[in-house]
């Protein structure tokens, strides 16, 4: 406690402490950073310095792509099995619909000689340099959860985003610049919570560049102001 003859004394002298307490939190905040930058690495080495990735929503059908169903062909026109039906639930669908076949002819590319429909005729030429992933799905029957676990693995809001992951995993070759840009053309479904950083700290959020004169808010001057 300060008694009353040495209160001012004392605020003064705590003020003072004070600001150099603040400066020396920030300096050591910092040196720690500078630190981390350049002492510690992930877990693996990583190979990619950069990613792009294309959400295309509302592209075609990876059926007709990339997925060749030669089952669905070859039985499309059929009603769907019940087996597949049972304690399922499809969005817009009711009764028992028929299956349907993709109407493209699908050929072998590259050495692993992966099916690739005729309407990617340029991907066909440079399959050997790409790498496919058909193994995953999802039961999700909307299309705002869908894109959720899309982007997150999860289709609930609050988990990080694909590229919040790959920015957390890669880091970052600025630090004065987002390590994650969003560019969007469309609104998406779920807004922000499509690029959003989740639990993962704020400097994974993705950053979404705008067309226009202004394509960061806040950026530029009030009116009034130069």
């Amino acid at each position: 406690m300060i008694n009353e003859s040495s209160s001012y004394t004392g605020r003064r002298a705590f003020l003072r402490t004070g600001m150099a307490g603040i400066g020396s939190w920030a300096l050591s905040s910092l040196l720690a950073g500078e630190t981390a930058a350049t002492t510690l690495g992930t877990h693996f080495p990583p190979k990619a310095k950069r990613v792009i990735f294309l959400y295309m929503m509302g592209a075609p059908s990876q059926v007709d792509l990339f997925d060749h169903k030669p089952e669905l062909l070859k039985n499309s026109g059929k009603p769907i099995p019940e087996s597949l039906l049972k304690e399922s639930m499809f969005a817009f669908i009711t009764g028992r619909p028929d299956l349907l076949g993709s109407p493209y002819p699908f050929q072998k590319a590259g050495d692993s000689g992966i099916m690739i429909s005729d309407l990617l005729p340029k991907i066909r030429e440079i399959a050997g340099e790409l790498t496919f992933i058909r193994t995953m799905h999802t039961d999700e029957v909307g299309h705002a959860a869908a894109e959720l676990f899309l982007q997150s693995g999860f289709a609930r809001v609050g988990r990080p985003s694909f590229g919040s992951w790959v920015s957390y995993g890669l880091g970052t070759m600025n630090k004065d610049l987002p390590a994650y840009v969003v560019l969007s053309a469309s609104p998406t479904y779920n807004g922000s919570n499509t690029w959003t950083s989740g639990f993962l700290p704020a400097a994974h959020q993705g950053v979404r560049l705008r067309s226009g004169p202004e394509p960061l808010f806040y950026l530029s001057n009030p009116p009034g102001i130069t």
